[in-house]
């Protein structure tokens, strides 16, 4: 990937880029984790009934609670807003209908949100600038 000198030095490379994929919007969803710098995959989850918003929000709470066990502060970039928003707020704000197919994923989201208001972090989350540095690295390229 090409990137200028200057994205070069704006991005962390001691951090994790965390994405989010979905088959349809919802549909079958999963996320990932990364190694910024080497692009390492470092966890993934998938799930049969999903939105890409709420892939982006599980993605997040997966990374802070991993850095929490391991003590590392390392940042973690997020190219979602509303992600970023959602766990700022402690609460994954979907619309996604409560069904038997989504039930897994509910009992998911409610041990996230159940974590992000038990713990704190000190793990900065970052917008990932993809306008200037192309796509995230975790980025599942299916666009």
């Amino acid at each position: 990937k090409y990137l200028s000198e200057a994205a070069k030095k704006a991005i962390n490379w001691q951090s994790i880029s965390v994405d989010a994929a979905c088959s349809g919007n919802p549909g079958v969803m999963e996320y990932q984790g990364v190694d910024t710098g080497t692009e390492q995959r470092i966890f993934h989850q998938k799930f049969d009934l999903g939105t890409n918003n709420i892939g982006e929000f599980l993605a997040l709470v997966h990374a802070l609670a991993m850095f929490q066990k391991t003590g590392k502060e390392a940042p973690i970039y997020t190219d979602s807003k509303i992600a970023m928003g959602w766990v700022a707020k402690g609460k994954c704000r979907t619309k996604l209908a409560r069904t038997k197919r989504t039930a897994k994923l509910y009992a998911v989201i409610q041990r996230a949100e159940k974590w992000l208001a038990a713990n704190t972090y000190n793990n900065p989350i970052l917008k990932w600038n993809t306008k200037e540095w192309g796509e995230i690295p975790a980025d599942f390229g299916r666009k």
